[in-house]
């Protein structure tokens, strides 16, 4: 993770999960008489002993929204505002594009634990974006900063950038997204080799996950 479509998830998983871990949220908010209106972002993990609920969050999750907006087909401010207004009982569900997506989180140097902020990134465009030529690929700012309008960029928390690429294909996407993500540096980057591997059909040596 973060990639999207994930292989490796079928449909009767993805049912599962809603009748365990979201659907009796859903339920309980009701019984509550709760009128909750926004975005429910529930952090899970598969376990050989079924699915475990991580976290619930009324926010968008972030890394991996990053892959999962990029490919909704439909126009994402007449949803959120359906959702406000309460009005999704027969409207038309999201349309998402027939691609796949993979995001690849640039983090600080000493992140989680203490990440050091203020450094220098080289590698990214006057708009923030990377100074890669490649299609389909964007950079998400997540923990940055910036001396003044046209000034350089700089750390500013412990996950940087988040570098997305969308593409035909699980694969495509995630070469994209490290060429995308190539370019950029800064002391004491670091970012995992790893992601979307298992998905892209890459296999890794434990030697080539981080650096």
């Amino acid at each position: 993770m973060p990639a999207a479509p994930m292989p490796q998830v079928r449909a009767a998983d993805v049912e599962r999960l809603m009748d365990t871990a979201v659907l009796p949220l859903v339920e309980e908010l009701r019984r509550r008489a709760i009128d909750y209106r926004g975005v429910l972002y529930a952090g899970l993990m598969l376990t050989d002993d079924g699915p475990k609920v991580i976290e619930y969050n009324v926010r968008f999750g972030d890394p991996e929204t990053q892959v999962v907006l990029p490919l909704l087909a439909s126009d994402p401010a007449e949803l959120l505002l359906a959702v406000a207004n309460g009005a999704l009982d027969g409207a038309e569900p999201p349309a998402f594009a027939d691609a796949a997506a993979v995001c690849v989180v640039l983090a600080s140097a000493g992140y989680p634990e203490s990440p050091r902020l203020g450094d220098e990134i080289e590698g990214l465009r006057a708009d923030g974006q990377s100074v890669a030529d490649v299609d389909g690929a964007i950079v998400f700012h997540a923990g940055t900063g910036r001396h003044g309008a046209d000034g350089p960029f700089h750390t500013a928390g412990g996950r940087v950038l988040g570098v997305t690429a969308v593409a035909p294909t699980v694969a495509l996407a995630r070469e994209n997204a490290y060429a995308a993500a190539a370019p950029i540096e800064w002391e004491g980057m670091q970012l995992r080799h790893d992601i979307a591997a298992q998905a892209a059909g890459v296999g890794m040596a434990a030697s080539e996950v981080a650096r």
